[in-house]
């Protein structure tokens, strides 16, 4: 891959300085790769150590397109997890799932666009390794009231190292 289309070229292009990793809140690793694979943790919407987007979405609650920020803000926080655990995003190989968790008014049934936001990144940094299988699913409620919470699941490169 060119620099010019690295995963990290692209991020600079869209303005996104990736985050370091954020403690866990409970009895958890943030990310654990397994031979090829590096699953994390679920990744909340927090920016410098608070959640930013809270709520349910629909009705008068959290509107739609705050709940995308909220999911590409969750993808943002994945992607500095991973950068961290490589030691570098050109370690990876390809997004390979995603769960969207989004916290839902009853009646709400555009979990699918709300998960845009995340996919949407994936696809902006990784090009077409950024494309994956996913799940967007309504839930009642999420960890510190948060309103989307973002699964990834990322096939590594054999030379990567890390842990």
């Amino acid at each position: 891959m060119s620099t010019t289309h690295s995963p990290d070229a692209r991020l600079a292009a869209l303005g996104i300085t990736l985050p370091g990793p954020t403690s866990p809140v409970g009895s958890y690793l943030p990310c654990i790769r397994h031979g090829n694979l590096l699953m994390l943790s679920g990744q909340i919407p927090i920016q410098a150590g608070s959640v930013v987007f809270t709520g349910r979405v629909g009705g008068n609650g959290v509107s739609l397109a705050d709940a995308q920020q909220a999911a590409r803000l969750c993808a943002v926080n994945a992607l500095g997890i991973a950068a961290h655990a490589l030691e570098g995003l050109e370690h990876i190989a390809r997004v390979l799932k995603v769960v969207v968790y989004v916290a839902s008014n009853p009646g709400f049934t555009d979990q699918p666009k709300v998960a845009n936001g995340a996919s949407d990144l994936f696809v902006e940094v990784f090009g077409e390794a950024g494309r994956h299988a996913r799940a967007a699913v309504g839930v009642a409620e999420l960890p510190l009231n948060a309103t989307v919470e973002v699964d990834v699941t990322f096939a590594v490169r054999a030379s990567a190292s890390g842990s």
